[in-house]
């Protein structure tokens, strides 16, 4: 396992689903990147907040770069734990780093990260605030 990994950090389990997987009978690539959403939202929620209510003070975070590099396929049934945490700040913009493990986290079968932009309700880039810092 990591241990350079950034804090904090979360961990979300997920077990694969029939439907997640391809006709080789493997994870979905594009399926990564809803293990990465769901883990993100975890992160945001253990920290006392949903991304409603991020939104509700009016700051969204789209995606502007996703990467996944896939090492170890997964397969139908697997138990993952994908493990988030924020690796960068910029002045408007997050990046959020994610590993992905399956085996009771022995064998790392993924990589990744999503940038997310700070903005307004208008789409505008802005200052990450204050309190999103604090919260994370």
């Amino acid at each position: 396992m990591n241990t350079e990994f950034p804090t904090p950090h979360s961990w979300l389990t997920h077990s694969v689903s029939y439907g997640e997987t391809d006709a080789m009978g493997v994870v979905y690539y594009a399926e990564y990147l809803h293990f990465f959403e769901r883990s993100r939202s975890l992160f945001i929620r253990e920290r006392g907040m949903s991304y409603a209510e991020v939104e509700e003070r009016g700051i969204y975070l789209p995606v502007r770069e996703a990467n996944c590099r896939y090492r170890i396929p997964a397969q139908y049934d697997d138990q993952l734990d994908i493990q988030v945490g924020i690796s960068e700040w910029k002045r408007a913009s997050i990046k959020f780093t994610y590993n992905i493990y399956k085996d009771e986290r022995s064998t790392l079968i993924a990589t990744g990260f999503t940038e997310h932009a700070c903005v307004n309700n208008d789409g505008r880039p802005v200052r990450v605030p204050e309190w999103l810092r604090e919260i994370f």
